[in-house]
């Protein structure tokens, strides 16, 4: 069981080890995001990049088997810590990142945090922010509430300003915002998503917005999927 610590979290994950040009994912499910739900989505780049790729994924913390303290202070900031120290541990300078839901605020913190050493992203029908904040602060409440019994020690005003930080604020990404997105020079690959949590209107604000980006409507299903990953891997390759 790999494990890198960093202050006081401990994050699990699992790293292919191979000699080739390297790739973060970060996974769907929220602020459950865990290497596990991949299996659950259209398409696993675990799977679909072996043997092409040296391929790293991770536990967020306090997921899976990924552990941290919490605080008031925490928010995206603190992710994009740990998700660079990783990359640090490993010994890894520049790599690409893919991120699906919750991993598209993620990977423009990245490279807004690192933007010298992220080659690419690519973006699965990233969140955002239309219309749906409650459901955003249910999703973090649900996540917190399985927490707290063993955190007895985080105050309800902690737990709150956490809330806030992550899904607070008027960004459309959370995370960046769209000036941010206008002037990101790092390629990028955005696959449409098209529910509650994955609005359109966030995806196509990435495709309309970003200086260097390759729009993906239709990606899920039969032959639409089968076209889309090829893309993704061409996408990857001419920007190795």
């Amino acid at each position: 069981m790999a494990i890198y610590e960093r202050d006081t979290a401990s994050i699990y994950y699992e790293d292919s080890g191979e000699d080739l040009p390297a790739i973060l994912l970060i996974a769907p499910g929220g602020m459950k995001s865990t290497i596990n739900f991949w299996e659950k989505t259209p398409w696993d780049p675990r799977e679909d990049l072996n043997g092409q790729f040296r391929v790293i994924a991770m536990d967020q913390r306090n997921a899976g088997s990924s552990t941290a303290t919490v605080s008031a202070e925490d928010g995206w900031h603190t992710y994009a810590a740990d998700q660079l120290g990783l990359m640090d541990h490993l010994n890894i300078q520049r790599f690409h990142i893919a991120g699906m839901c919750i991993g598209g605020p993620y990977c423009l913190g990245l490279i807004e945090a690192a933007s010298d050493r992220v080659v690419s992203a690519t973006l699965f029908q990233s969140i955002g922010l239309d219309d749906n904040r409650d459901a955003f602060y249910a999703m973090f409440d649900d996540w917190a509430n399985a927490l707290k019994p063993k955190m007895g020690d985080v105050s309800s005003e902690a737990w709150l300003s956490f809330r806030e930080n992550m899904y607070g604020g008027n960004k459309v990404l959370f995370n960046v915002d769209e000036a941010f997105v206008g002037a990101c020079a790092t390629p990028l690959m955005v696959l449409m998503g098209n529910d509650l949590y994955h609005p359109q209107s966030t995806s196509r604000m990435l495709a309309e917005t970003a200086p260097n980006v390759t729009f993906i409507e239709s990606w899920k299903e039969g032959r639409a999927r089968e076209t889309a990953m090829q893309r993704c891997l061409e996408f990857l390759r001419q920007n190795d």
